[in-house]
């Protein structure tokens, strides 16, 4: 059984681009390539489907056969991995991606290796981050992605996958693996796979990359930060109740958004919550607006909590008892609708030194 580009130098900064060479494998077992993946260092730990030549083939046709299989996407630190289309089907098929994924997988690297994304520290940085794909406009039908009940969760193969093949890129082009590459203190388990669709049937706001400026028939979100930290209103028919709890997962000191000014939030809400904001007669931009006011400490508990800050000069001048917003402004705070049923909704804070990044979906 011959493997397709899968020989990984293991060396720092190569020369040459990872995963050149083929590799005989000696049989088609789980765990002949199993095993070949743990001796190096690669891969996640779970089982990997071999890249054969012909599976590879088969992946770089489905979604990207008028490209350049070699041309390179973009650069990945912190190695500097040139990564290219072949090499990017590579690791799609190791992590089981369905055909048909790829050209979502080649835009979320190009939002990946945008400066303001800062994927250097994400990947070198303590704190667990991780990158979250949001899927949004037709490919989430198209391409099987759940929008709805679970998105977050398993059992649905292109979020699963393609979550994973993301991490396989970071793992093996970008050099983000645990100790040289990575030095995550504990890692969190959106590490493994982290990926969700927009569910744009059951918001009752334009799309998010609408709310971007963004009018393709499908796009790719990359935003870096922790795991969902859920908060649930199971009585409230008004906005303000159901927000008020969101608000106070985001203002809290454990998330490295506290002592950055700047820092983003995805906040995540499920169609129920969604449904009864808006009957209120709230926007998108009502809701950004209400967190920002409420999601606030006194300043003296940030500013006895931290020495090493990054916050505007604005709110390093605050008096202690004024209450200080846990970020400088409306637009940090990211709303969109995904899940199903039940009265459920969550944020995300960022890992601080990030931007978010949303990207039309091209080959």
């Amino acid at each position: 059984m011959r493997a397709s580009d899968c020989d990984l130098p293991s060396g720092p900064e190569p020369e040459r681009s990872p995963w050149q060479a083929a590799l005989e494998l000696a049989n088609e077992s789980a765990e002949t390539i199993l095993d070949l993946f743990a001796e190096r260092g690669w891969g996640d730990g779970l089982p990997l489907i071999q890249p054969t030549v012909e599976r590879v083939d088969a992946m770089l046709s489905a979604g990207c056969a008028e490209e350049d299989p070699d041309a390179v996407v973009a650069t990945l630190p912190p190695r500097l991995g040139r990564s290219t289309r072949r090499l990017l089907a590579v690791n799609a098929v190791l992590a089981g991606c369905p055909p048909g994924l790829l050209p979502v997988l080649v835009t979320a690297i190009r939002a990946l290796a945008l400066p303001e994304v800062n994927l250097r520290g994400v990947n070198a940085t303590t704190h667990p981050v991780a990158p979250l794909v949001i899927v949004h406009g037709d490919a989430v039908d198209a391409l099987g992605f759940n929008a709805g009940l679970g998105t977050f969760g398993p059992g649905n193969r292109a979020n699963a996958t393609l979550g994973r093949a993301i991490r396989f890129v970071l793992l093996h082009l970008a050099g983000a693996r645990p100790g040289d590459g990575d030095a995550s203190t504990q890692g969190q388990p959106s590490k493994y796979s982290y990926c969700i669709a927009e569910n744009a049937t059951a918001s009752p706001w334009e799309t998010y990359p609408l709310s971007q400026g963004i009018s393709a028939a499908s796009a790719v979100t990359i935003h870096c930060g922790e795991n969902p930290h859920n908060f649930h209103d199971m009585e409230s028919d008004q906005p303000a109740p159901i927000l008020d709890k969101g608000a106070s997962v985001m203002a809290t000191l454990g998330s490295n958004n506290a002592p950055v000014s700047s820092a983003e939030f995805f906040v995540v809400l499920g169609p129920e919550h969604a449904a009864t904001i808006a009957r209120a007669g709230w926007t998108r931009r009502d809701v950004q607006t209400y967190l920002y006011e409420r999601a606030r400490l006194p300043a003296v508990v940030f500013q006895e909590s931290f020495d090493v800050t990054q916050y505007r000069p604005w709110h390093a001048s605050l008096g202690g008892e004024d209450l200080m917003p846990i970020t400088d402004h409306p637009d940090n705070i990211r709303v969109l609708v995904a899940g199903g049923a039940g009265k459920h909704s969550c944020v995300i804070p960022s890992w601080g030194m990030t931007k978010s990044v949303t990207l039309p979906l091209e080959p």
